[in-house]
């Protein structure tokens, strides 16, 4: 990938109670060069609080809110799927904004399914991310 190519995003969010896994793929996408900025939640309640937060905003969101969430499925006090249900409700401008990828160590059939009933839901990787799945990451 040539310098010129690079930040495809101007800021990416990953959602994921497991810090070690935040900080993996945190690297990983540092190492992509795919974006120029990283949010990192632990929990998907405190990144819902955030966009709507960035929302408040109002013409300063657009500049704020992530390119792409990666989004953990299995989290304790709100899953991925208890995520979504919140972002749906979300402002158009934001939903149409936030590509999300769901980021999960779980290969159940049911999980991939269910994601994909969310039209908001970009892409189903399994963990870790990798370099590859970055330069492959056509939103």
């Amino acid at each position: 990938m040539s310098n010129a190519e690079e930040n495809n995003f101007y800021s990416v969010m990953l959602i994921d109670d497991n810090e070690i896994d935040n900080l993996i793929n945190q690297k990983m996408i540092e190492a992509a060069s795919i974006t120029q900025h990283i949010y990192t939640h632990t929990g998907a309640r405190s990144a819902i609080e955030f966009l709507k937060n960035v929302e408040k905003l109002e013409d300063l969101a657009d500049q704020i809110l992530p390119d792409v969430i990666f989004l953990d499925i299995d989290m304790p006090l709100m899953d991925g799927f208890q995520f979504l249900d919140e972002f749906e409700k979300l402002q158009e401008a934001t939903k149409n904004k936030c590509k999300i990828v769901m980021l999960t160590s779980s290969i159940n059939p049911q999980d991939v399914n269910k994601s994909k009933e969310y039209s908001y839901v970009k892409k189903y990787i399994n963990k870790p991310l990798s370099q590859e799945n970055l330069e492959k990451l056509e939103l």
